[in-house]
């Protein structure tokens, strides 16, 4: 979620735990948002379906089984919320970064109602994330590759889709592994917007921040793990090349954010806020650097995606590395929150 228009209240003053006027009024919102998703997805998954009965989709390389397209509706309709929702994923998260980027003279529309797009759209991604894996969860059931009956159908299928690690096969058992840690940590970054009266705005901004990193994993499932990416080709270079925009607009909003307390001033590394500033200054060159590395992917258009009749190689990144960069990020979020949790707030 992006920022509020105006001071939120300390938590220490008894303010309520909930903003339900702001909830309220994104709900209301999310209607138009939420049907226009659900357009694309429909548009995608008869993009999607109709590949399929024409023999063209790359999937079939790999996967000739699914060439019944009828059959198996349930996962390119789940492939289809997954496309819609990197999407929105995409445009929620190229909103959060301009509505705390300064305002560029002239623009035509307001910090205001950038926050107040950013907000629904953020709702109706993680509903899209939440359908995407309810359809594989559904297509799991039905299959019924292992002849169990229902009760043996719905448990087996809710550990594959929904237990982080329970999904232990192939490019699975990592791919899915990252989808779940975005899907889980999605809905406590996101919505603790409308608890930043509880919360204080300073652990609110602190937490929010780390939705980049659900994003960084959601783009990173769906290069493993979307059928229709697996090989390298223009379809997976426009994923890279997507995420160009995304990069820049980070540089941007590091170099220029709208927070006065969090520009970056060269007299700053000589002074008692040396520390903060070596940080920021990082930042910056690590977000250039993805700006010139993703410039590079989507020129050469090669990034270690499969090559159509090659044997694929070992995987770079194996779940015990997964699991171990997620127990490092949880401790750095802990770590937020205990130095930030009942400071008083500021705007």
């Amino acid at each position: 979620m992006a920022e509020p228009t105006v001071p939120a209240p300390s938590p220490s003053r008894g303010a309520p735990r909930v903003d339900r006027r702001a909830l309220r009024a994104d709900l209301r919102r999310l209607i138009p948002d939420s049907a226009a998703a659900l357009a694309v997805t429909l548009a995608v998954f008869v993009l999607l379906y109709a590949r399929i009965e024409t023999g063209t989709s790359q999937t079939l390389a790999v996967m000739p089984f699914l060439a019944d397209a009828g059959e198996y509706w349930l996962y390119w309709l789940c492939q289809a919320f997954g496309w819609s929702g990197l999407l929105w994923a995409w445009i929620t998260v190229m909103l959060g970064l301009l509505r705390s980027t300064v305002r560029v003279p002239g623009a035509p529309v307001s910090h205001a109602r950038i926050e107040r797009w950013h907000r629904v759209t953020s709702l109706t991604t993680i509903g899209l994330m939440f359908a995407h894996a309810l359809a594989f969860f559904l297509e799991l059931v039905r299959g019924n590759e292992y002849g169990l009956g229902w009760g043996g159908r719905l448990s087996s299928a809710f550990v594959e889709v929904f237990v982080p690690g329970g999904y232990s096969s192939g490019t699975g058992q990592v791919a899915i592994l990252l989808g779940l840690i975005a899907l889980y940590l999605a809905i406590p970054l996101s919505l603790a917007y409308y608890v930043r009266f509880w919360t204080g705005t300073r652990l609110w901004r602190a937490l929010h921040r780390f939705v980049l990193v659900v994003y960084a994993l959601s783009v990173w499932h769906t290069l493993l793990y979307g059928t229709n990416v697996w090989f390298d080709g223009w379809f997976r270079t426009a994923v890279w090349a997507l995420q160009l925009p995304v990069a820049l607009l980070l540089l941007a909003r590091l170099l220029a954010p709208l927070r006065a307390d969090e520009r970056f001033a060269p007299r700053d590394l000589a002074g008692e806020r040396r520390a903060r500033a070596l940080a920021r200054l990082g930042a910056r060159l690590a977000a250039a650097a993805a700006v010139v590395v993703l410039l590079a992917v989507t020129v050469t258009g090669r990034d270690g995606g499969r090559t159509p009749g090659a044997a694929s190689g070992e995987m770079l990144v194996g779940a015990d590395a997964v699991w171990g960069g997620l127990a490092v990020l949880l401790t750095v979020i802990g770590a937020v929150v205990l130095a930030l949790r009942g400071r008083p707030a500021r705007e």
